[in-house]
């Protein structure tokens, strides 16, 4: 049997779990505030005010552009949780733009190769440009009509800085774990150079016979002998992708 104080327990529980929304006017005052600092020579932010639809926020960069409403940035902001304070949505602000999509030419010039998923249902990964943006790695797609030729190098210069990126190897018994400080996708970059990567490994002591990689992006990637693999992957909880040394060239490009 519910009692009244019970009852009452629960609602006060489902307030509190409730986020509190952002308000419009409140998101118009920041926005005014600290929006107009974040546009740049190639970048443009703007509040375009609509007397019929509301005000929309535009981003502009390059051939990109996004525009959303201010009305539906707001209840965004209210669905991630943000706190309806001033700093609380400058900050929000802030990492929204971080996220506006990837440049052609940002890609050319800074994209690095990671492996991501290729499908919903996460079964197989494919190969992805990426630009850094803080703690984040966004993904690049080419615009309608970019030539061939234009991709192709954009993704050769990615697969070449992916050699670069600094990871961290560790050895567990016969596994070596590559990660990355900060952005767990980064952790696949390692795969761009399988030759160096294999060469890494016979360096840490392990045998480098019928090497296999488990992959899952966004976590370490798994290197090991394949009944090693094969009892990783089995164990995780998580879908992964193992696969042989020489499937790791014939891997696709999202």
């Amino acid at each position: 049997m519910t009692t009244s104080a019970s009852r009452s327990s629960g609602s006060g529980l489902l307030q509190r779990l409730r986020p509190v929304p952002v308000d419009v006017a409140d998101l118009l005052e920041v926005a005014e505030a600290v929006l107009p600092a974040l546009s740049g020579p190639r970048l443009r932010v703007d509040l375009v005010r609509r007397t019929a639809s509301g005000t929309v926020v535009v981003l502009e960069e390059h051939e990109r552009s996004l525009r959303v409403g201010l009305l539906e940035l707001a209840d965004e902001l209210t669905r991630a949780g943000v706190a309806p304070t001033h700093d609380s949505i400058a900050a929000a602000l802030v990492a929204w733009v971080d996220r506006r999509p990837v440049t052609d030419a940002s890609a050319a010039t800074d994209g690095v190769a990671v492996l991501d998923w290729t499908d919903g249902r996460r079964t197989s990964v494919g190969w992805r440009v990426v630009v850094r943006r803080g703690q984040s790695a966004l993904p690049w797609s080419p615009v309608s009509g970019s030539s061939a030729d234009d991709v192709r190098r954009t993704r050769a210069a990615a697969l070449g800085r992916s050699r670069e990126v600094d990871l961290a190897l560790r050895v567990e018994g016969p596994v070596a774990l590559w990660s990355h400080a900060s952005v767990p996708i980064l952790a696949t970059t390692v795969l761009a150079a399988p030759d160096r990567m294999l060469a890494r490994v016979v360096a840490a002591g392990l045998p480098a016979d019928d090497v296999h990689v488990v992959v899952t992006p966004h976590r370490p990637v798994a290197c090991a002998g394949r009944g090693v693999a094969a009892r990783l992957s089995g164990e995780t909880t998580e879908a992964s992708v193992t696969l042989a040394w020489s499937e790791l060239a014939d891997l696709p490009w999202l």
